[in-house]
């Protein structure tokens, strides 16, 4: 059976349904399938999807978010790739879209996040998984910001995703949201990824400045370097899954803001 769905960038794609040759190109995203209960639906995804550990030994890597095999792909001969606007190369997509049905989120909040979960789950007829899941993260992230405002917690953070240059996440990002669930206000006020100098940072006046696992690997050792340039503001190493996976991990991430919120409350 065929059936037309629209994605996130008003694209209508037609795809047999249900489909079982899935190609997952954004990491959270390859998660949020795996946790709908695919499996051998999913036949191909990047060298970045490692979750479930066991799950990505087991299949063809596809290259990288931003640069894809496209021949490999072809290769594969999928009936749906989902992908994200940010995280993948504009002209991968194109191309790949002259030959396959494809399938784009582009995600900026929670609501975004669930949103999208809730589609990918009617576009690969799992929508009771989805549902599940989403109500999970809605009660998880509003008991969330619950606890914030119960413990009065305003924070004026950076949070770094990047080095040589250094690089923010600004307004209109994914992170940003989630920031302001936890009663953090984002001291970086332009939008998306904007690079900015440790002096710069320094004028911000931020309390805390959070170094994120990925996409670069921060370290022990970087925070003795930002230390050194702002003595007065608290750094702290973060995982970075939480902070900007927008599939599944949401579920995983309420655990880690609770835990988070009762480090950071008396900062």
């Amino acid at each position: 059976m065929q059936k037309t769905f629209t994605d996130q960038m008003g694209r209508e794609i037609v795809i047999n349904f249900p489909p079982k040759r899935i190609i997952s190109v954004v990491p959270s995203q390859t998660e949020l399938l795996f946790d709908l209960g695919l499996d051998a639906e999913i036949i191909g995804l990047t060298k970045f999807c490692i979750h479930p550990i066991e799950k990505f030994a087991a299949r063809i890597k596809v290259g990288g978010t931003k640069k894809l095999n496209i021949d490999l792909i072809k290769d594969l001969k999928p009936d749906l790739i989902i992908g994200n606007k940010e995280e993948n190369t504009q002209s991968d997509i194109e191309e790949l879209a002259e030959y396959f049905p494809v399938w784009m989120s582009d995600i900026f909040t929670l609501d975004d996040a669930m949103k999208t979960i809730g589609q990918i789950g009617e576009l690969v007829n799992r929508q009771p998984e989805a549902s599940y899941l989403n109500h999970l993260i809605s009660a998880g992230f509003n008991d969330l910001r619950t606890l914030a405002l119960q413990n009065k917690i305003d924070k004026k953070v950076a949070y770094l995703i990047w080095r040589k240059p250094y690089m923010a996440a600004g307004k209109n990002t994914f992170i940003n949201d989630v920031l302001l669930t936890n009663g953090m206000t984002n001291m970086i006020n332009q939008e998306r990824y904007p690079e900015i100098t440790l002096e710069e940072l320094k004028t911000l006046n931020c309390e805390l400045i959070l170094l994120s696992s990925e996409p670069y690997p921060f370290r022990e050792k970087h925070i003795a370097e930002i230390k050194a340039a702002i003595p007065h503001a608290k750094i702290s190493l973060v995982d970075g899954e939480m902070f900007s996976w927008y599939g599944s991990r949401l579920v995983k991430a309420v655990q880690y803001f609770f835990e988070f919120q009762k480090q950071i409350v008396n900062l």
